[in-house]
């Protein structure tokens, strides 16, 4: 484990939390556009003719906030408790069980401010991630040892509890249906780094164990 390391987790969770929460704005592009390593990652994006053509106010309007629209907003449904209630009702508001986790950890969600109408928002649990992957590299450039392996245990379980249960079929279904290759790349980099993620924090955790 590697400052690096730790810092890029970081870095990715809050770029694919920030695309899934609510629509694009032309600060956020502008981000991803001054970086060379983030822009690698989203390869069909990086290449996107239209990017050339338009202005970033008529990309806006429209091409990313009608694929938006149709991803998160219609056609799919981006919340765990569809996933894994019998019955796919969404639990909204202040009602879902992951706010008793969130508040326990002091982790705010502010639904008023992004486009989720509940905690359990694909979005918002990979801002939770965000928020424990700044957690660990404070305890880390700290040499909190037992901080940092306890942050990961927390994210673990999270992704076992969680993520990891449902976000790989919405994620399958939204590079099926994403418009535009934002959408499309976001859900590829997403699903492998997720997959990935969690091996890096059991190899983690394990060789800590030795």
């Amino acid at each position: 484990m590697t400052a690096i390391e730790l810092e890029n987790r970081k870095t990715l969770y809050g770029l694919i939390s920030r695309i899934m929460i609510t629509e694009v704005d032309c600060e956020f592009l502008k981000l991803i556009e001054e970086n060379e390593p983030l822009k690698a990652l989203l390869p069909h994006y990086a290449s996107w003719d239209k990017k050339s053509k338009l202005q970033c106010g008529e990309l806006i309007s429209q091409y990313y906030d009608a694929d938006y629209a149709h991803l998160f907003l219609m056609h799919l449904v981006p919340y765990e408790s569809f996933y894994t209630r019998e019955d796919q009702m969404i639990q909204s508001g202040g009602q879902s069980p992951l706010m008793s986790l969130y508040n326990a950890l002091d982790f705010k969600v502010e639904l008023e401010k992004a486009r989720v109408v509940s905690s359990d928002h694909l979005g918002v649990e990979l801002e939770f991630m965000h928020m424990l992957c700044e957690a660990t590299n404070k305890a880390y450039e700290a040499n909190d040892d037992d901080g940092v392996q306890e942050l990961l245990f927390i994210q673990k379980g999270f992704l076992d509890d969680h993520l990891l249960k449902w976000a790989p079929m919405f994620l399958i279904n939204m590079k099926k249906e994403a418009s535009t290759p934002l959408y499309h790349d976001a859900a590829e980099l997403a699903l492998e780094f997720l997959l990935s993620d969690y091996e890096y924090i059991d190899s983690s955790i394990t060789k800590s164990e030795q």
